[in-house]
């Protein structure tokens, strides 16, 4: 393989991201040199494929690796390090991309050599992760096209790399929608009542945004910029005691990217458009059964009995937790009925006046570092790993950024992370997630290639002169993305395609993250990542009782929205006929909203305008999976109650058996047969409604 040794991102492949040598001017050149050489690979193997099935396999992971390299750095920057200069270039760059990736799934002498080993294959003898890396290659082929016609072929191909260009359009508009709104916050009587936290970050925020301004702000006096990023968006949503503020928060972040110049509007409808034209070429009558083709849940109905379970069980107590909160609101002389502005607020205040804390009053017990220390300290004691800060010994992004690498029992190395902890406003997407930056896999020489991800949140920057801390939300986000990276970085799998979460259906993806969140309720775990900013005290155990107890607070209203999120998308790729327009989308959209609000759907709600979840990632006709995977991870996690928490040896068992099987086995096995290795039997929902404190 040739190396480019001017280029960091030809530059040695097998190794970290260099960063530090990053520039826009060498995408061009790294992508097509990459695609130039991975074309000679498959090539050559389309003209002699190795008749060993493992053979073939490793032959084209070195294809994935070359990839990964050029490509993989410029994606992740794209999304925590955007650029104007770095946009045009990602842009450019993608439809060759696009391009080369049907070309592979669509070799027909790559199918016809997969099909030969997958009909060859000894399924007694052969290692399971060799037989789901060939079978998911093929159905991966089939999906993609590789039996169509040439005209069915060529229209299917133009649809992917309109697909891949409109997704790109909508998380740009969202980005910039996001970017371009503000408020601003003149009167410290409209900021009474609010965290200190929350003060710094608008004061800075004002002084530091590009706006020409005639003064400067200081956290007591003003004036405060407030913006549409939820570290900002959200302390107003929940403390401002100005209703005017809140309605108008509330009318920008509903309506981004929904007008104007960034109206995601017309994409929206022209990617379900597309979306259902793709499956009806590939033989499917909706892009939802294509979307499940590769799923966990067998079938959209199996999805939806699934929906109206949680949603009969929710449906009750969720319209209790209005009436609560109406009653509260009232009780406190509001005169007017409550608006979707307005339940933040109240159920804050609920939350203040029920159990004696507020979200933001927790944040001093919990500094970034002593909460990082707990996580590392629990995945020690049950996992068996160990993580080490390893900073300055590769390079990173932002100056903010860590480094860490994992190790195992006998302190040697199996995985590293980088984490991305802080908002950046305008260069960086909104949410939190994990990416993977490297696969496990064996490289030419035969050693392994360990697996490294990138762990990215979006928590409010330190305020000055004092150290970062997190609220109790952020605690969970963090958490739950640790969760994914040890999915990610605990395999055992040496395949490429199925090591970690590569080749894991997605609707079971969520599992080892939301399992993670868990252990945020656990008492010892909590109290040990805790200690004062200013009285070095622990996390006292009245506080804890009281935020175990306010576990399941509106526990039934966050599962109603998780469900009318899922349930509009299913309904979108599944029932929908996109060419009656937008006003057919408001109508479902407003049809679903008022089966699973309590309250009247909101008349101006165009939230779906900014759903990137499902139009610019992974979620198309997936967004079901949080619920589903919740199913999974709750019992994974009653399996660990029934061992007895507090239980050392009985949780490190427990919790072997766990690294085993869901973390260990990846992708490598059909979901359902992990789960059953790790539960001796089928996922009960009944551990999730038990957890959400919903009586089924």
């Amino acid at each position: 393989m040739s190396q480019n040794h001017t280029n960091p991102l030809l530059d040695k492949i097998n190794e970290l991201p260099q960063f530090d040598r990053f520039d826009v001017k060498y995408v061009e050149e790294a992508v097509k040199e990459a695609i130039k050489q991975a074309e000679a690979i498959v090539v050559k193997v389309e003209k002699s494929p190795p008749s060993d099935p493992d053979a073939l396999v490793r032959s084209l992971e070195e294809v994935s690796r070359l990839l990964e390299s050029a490509w993989g750095p410029v994606d992740h920057l794209f999304g925590v390090k955007n650029t104007e200069t770095l946009r045009s270039e990602y842009e450019k760059m993608q439809p060759l991309l696009v391009q080369f990736g049907l070309r592979l799934s669509q070799s027909q002498s790559l199918y016809k050599a997969y099909k030969s080993a997958q009909d060859a294959l000894d399924r007694k003898k052969t290692p399971s992760a060799l037989q789901r890396a060939i079978d998911l290659s093929v159905k991966d082929a089939e999906l993609s096209g590789v039996a169509l016609a040439e005209a069915q072929k060529k229209e299917y191909n133009e649809i992917q790399q309109k697909l891949s260009q409109l997704s790109t359009q909508f998380s740009n508009h969202v980005l910039d929608a996001t970017k371009a709104f503000e408020y601003i916050i003149e009167h410290a009587e409209s900021v009474k009542g609010m965290p200190e936290s929350f003060l710094e970050f608008a004061s800075q925020s004002f002084n530091e945004s590009k706006a020409e301004r005639a003064n400067q702000s200081n956290p007591t006096t003003g004036p405060w910029r407030v913006t549409l990023d939820v570290p900002s968006y959200l302390p107003v949503m929940e403390h401002c005691s100005d209703r005017g503020i809140r309605e108008a928060l509330y009318r920008g972040y509903i309506s981004r990217a929904s007008q104007g110049k960034w109206d995601n509007g017309p994409l929206m409808l022209e990617i379900l458009q597309l979306r259902k034209r793709k499956a009806e070429i590939l033989g499917f009558k909706s892009y939802a059964e294509l979307s499940l083709a590769r799923k966990m849940a067998p079938s959209v109905a199996k999805v939806e009995d699934l929906s109206e379970q949680l949603l009969k069980a929710s449906l009750v107590q969720g319209k209790k937790d209005l009436a609560e909160l109406q009653d509260f609101a009232k009780q406190k002389n509001t005169k007017e009925p409550l608006e979707y502005w307005d339940i933040a607020f109240w159920r804050e205040r609920l939350r203040e006046e029920r159990f004696g804390y507020s979200e933001e009053s927790l944040r001093p017990y919990f500094p970034l570092d002593k909460v990082l220390n707990g996580l590392f300290d629990l995945v020690h004691k049950i996992f068996g790993i160990t993580v080490k800060n390893a900073d300055g010994t590769t390079s990173v992004w932002d100056s903010k950024v860590h480094f860490f690498h994992v190790l195992d029992q006998s302190n040697k190395k199996i995985a590293a992370f980088y984490l991305d902890t802080f908002a950046r406003p305008g260069e960086k997407r909104g949410g939190a997630w994990m990416n993977d930056c490297k696969r496990r896999c064996i490289l030419n020489d035969g050693s392994i290639q360990i697996p490294v991800a990138y762990l990215v949140c979006n928590n409010a920057p330190a305020a000055k002169g004092k150290p970062a801390t997190l609220n109790f939300d952020e605690i969970i986000t963090l958490f739950h993305e640790f969760g994914h990276g040890l999915h990610h970085m605990l395999t055992k799998v040496d395949v490429m395609d199925v090591a970690g979460i590569s080749g894991v259906e997605w609707d079971a993806v969520e599992l080892p993250s939301q399992f993670m969140e868990n252990w945020c309720y656990h008492k010892p775990t909590l109290k040990k990542m805790s200690k004062h900013i200013e009285t070095g005290e622990e996390l006292p155990d009245e506080l804890f009782d009281k935020i175990y107890a306010a576990k399941n607070y509106q526990a039934a209203s966050m599962m109603l929205r998780q469900l009318q999120f899922g349930m509009i998308d299913m309904e979108l790729h599944y029932r929908l006929d996109p060419s009656g327009g937008l006003d057919n989308i408001w109508a479902l959209q407003e049809r679903i909203a008022s089966r699973t609000s309590v309250m009247p759907p909101a008349k101006d709600n165009r939230f779906l305008c900014s759903f990137s979840h499902i139009f610019a990632g992974g979620y198309a006709a997936g967004y079901y999976s949080y619920k589903w995977a919740e199913v999974l991870s709750a019992d994974a996690f009653a399996a660990f109650e029934e061992a007895g928490l507090d239980d050392a040896k009985k949780i490190q068992e427990t919790g072997k058996r766990y690294r085993d099987t869901i973390l260990a086995l990846g992708g490598s096995e059909h979901p359902m047969d992990v789960f059953k290795k790790f539960r001796g039997r089928e996922p009960r929902v009944d551990a999730l409604l038990r957890h959400s404190g919903i009586e089924a």
